[in-house]
């Protein structure tokens, strides 16, 4: 790998990357998925003619076209093909329906939508309610015949590879993923080349990745963790990737064995799922040294560490807006700590929520951060302006997530500042709560969020939401109460339990806390005083 190259803004862009490793390493194979490899030449020669099918369907520089597809060669090609034309790539969560769906692809107006053919009937429902929206891309056999203008993605294969190079610069737009709102629709965060090359690069100097790895990605490609962060970084440091279309708790190792994996990266849920699974010979023969975590915890890294043997399990903290301004150095990290500053390109501050000056270490505030490097942070959020000036107060992109930092600059994430329960002059950590409370037997999932006192001026009640496990076991609140007791302090012992069938989520899966909160205190509430 070439240093120089790594550092040259000038080829920070998805196109340009690909072609200098189509140069370099035609032969070494770039992308696995679904049994399938395409080595870095196939890539750059498949994009282009992708790139020409996109082109004869009216796509031209900055165009944004949506793409909703499963993780997967079609998404790969898409992804590059439009990268080649200088489009604009916006990622559509695949579990977004309805009005979700209506409110993505009306605010980003895409005329194109590249669509896997088991979703055209989504897009049929809404169709009237969609103002911009022309024609789609169909991947695989459609059960219906859409209203829409349809053709047929496979067609890629009778157009001749693009030969001139008109991409982008790293100035320019390269994608918009769309955030998951909790309290309003969800947000478009436009996201410049640069910003895109830096989800890599993040990568490959922290967890030192090199043309001799495979990196194996269980994460959806329609997140920024899945698609820069690990295939974009594969192919920036010109190793290999290996693509699952979903994740498989109890595939994960065996696919890793089988694939040589060198470098995963992983969610907290993902790694619990891992370690659900029971002992296998596999355990300690795989080539795995490194994998990231977010969000992470002393106890997930040591029994990470402990039963896979692998070398370097990292922290990092990050946002599609922000990039990952954290990462815990290698060695010999704090369990607990989300990271340290990439200092060369970003600033990060612990700030008072409320007056917005800096606090010393030791104290929790809200993480603020502002990047040093031009276009190496999101533009703002597509078409709400209102929403970008309340993000950028004072110079400085509020993240919303409280943090301390202590004196060495390693950085404990805390909470959501709005998931932040106030009890008896102590803020109380839902994130703490909820991880203590899964691991009684019976809890297959807990929320914990506040409900006001019934004291007037007395601050929060603790109140959590409890899906039981029927395998652990009758679980009652006398039994969380008492595991509450014994495990947290005092002012975080909840005093509601509510124990209920399912959790209102997001499209992406997060716990709608604000719906809970609304509900407050119901009649099948226990209050166990």
């Amino acid at each position: 790998m070439n240093t120089e190259d790594l550092y040259d803004t000038d080829g920070w862009t998805v196109d340009r990357v690909l072609l200098r490793q189509a140069g370099r390493r035609p032969d070494h194979p770039f992308v696995s998925a679904a049994g399938e490899t395409l080595t870095y030449a196939e890539a750059w020669s498949r994009s282009g003619q992708c790139a020409n099918l996109f082109a004869d369907l009216g796509v031209g520089f900055g165009n944004a076209v949506a793409v909703m597809l499963p993780s997967g060669m079609p998404f790969c090609l898409s992804w590059l093909g439009l990268a080649r034309l200088g489009a604009v790539m916006v990622a559509v969560n695949t579990d977004y329906v309805g009005s979700f769906l209506v409110h993505v692809l009306n605010n980003c107006r895409a005329k194109v939508l590249v669509v896997d053919a088991q979703w055209l009937p989504r897009i049929e429902a809404v169709r009237d309610q969609l103002s911009f929206l022309q024609g789609l891309c169909v991947v695989g056999k459609p059960g219906l015949e859409p209203s829409l203008a349809m053709r047929d993605f496979d067609e890629w294969k009778r157009f001749e590879p693009r030969c001139d190079v008109i991409g982008p610069t790293y100035r320019d737009t390269g994608c918009v993923m769309y955030t998951s709102g909790t309290t309003g629709p969800s947000k478009g965060v436009v996201m410049p080349h640069a910003h895109l090359y830096l989800f890599g690069l993040g990568t490959i100097e922290h967890m030192g990745l090199t043309e001799r790895d495979v990196f194996y990605i269980v994460l959806p490609l329609f997140h920024a963790n899945g698609l820069f962060m690990q295939l974009y970084a594969t192919m920036i440091a010109g190793a290999r990737a290996v693509v699952r279309e979903r994740f498989s708790a109890s595939r994960w190792l065996a696919d890793i064995v089988e694939h040589g994996a060198t470098v995963t990266n992983s969610l907290g849920a993902v790694a619990a799922f891992v370690l659900e699974q029971p002992p296998s010979d596999l355990d300690r023969r795989h080539g795995l040294r490194a994998m990231s975590l977010a969000p992470t915890g002393e106890d997930l890294v040591r029994r990470l560490k402990e039963r896979f043997g692998i070398e370097q399990v990292f922290g990092l903290y990050g946002m599609t807006e922000v990039n990952i301004p954290l990462y815990t150095p290698p060695g010999a990290p704090k369990g607990a700590s989300c990271g340290r500053l990439w200092s060369a390109y970003y600033e990060l501050r612990i700030n008072d929520p409320e007056t917005d000056e800096p606090l010393q270490a030791g104290l929790v505030g809200e993480i603020v951060v502002r990047p040093k490097q031009p276009y190496g942070f999101m533009s703002g959020y597509l078409d709400m302006p209102d929403k970008t000036v309340e993000a950028w107060r004072n110079f400085w992109f509020h993240t919303g997530d409280a943090a301390w930092m202590d004196e060495d600059g390693d950085v404990f994430f805390v909470d959501r500042i709005k998931d932040c329960i106030r009890r008896r002059g102590e803020n109380v950590s839902s994130y703490e709560v909820e991880n203590v409370l899964a691991a009684h037997p019976g809890v297959k999932e807990v929320a914990a969020y506040a409900v006001p006192s019934p004291i007037d001026g007395a601050e929060d009640e603790v109140m959590v939401a409890l899906i039981t496990d029927p395998d652990g076991g009758s679980t009652d609140a006398d039994s969380v109460h008492a595991m509450a007791r014994e495990q947290l302090p005092r002012f975080a012992v909840p005093r509601y339990y509510r124990f209920v069938d399912d959790l209102p989520r997001t499209p992406t899966g997060k716990v709608k806390k604000h719906v809970l909160r609304s509900e407050g205190i119901t009649e099948d509430t226990v209050d166990a005083g």
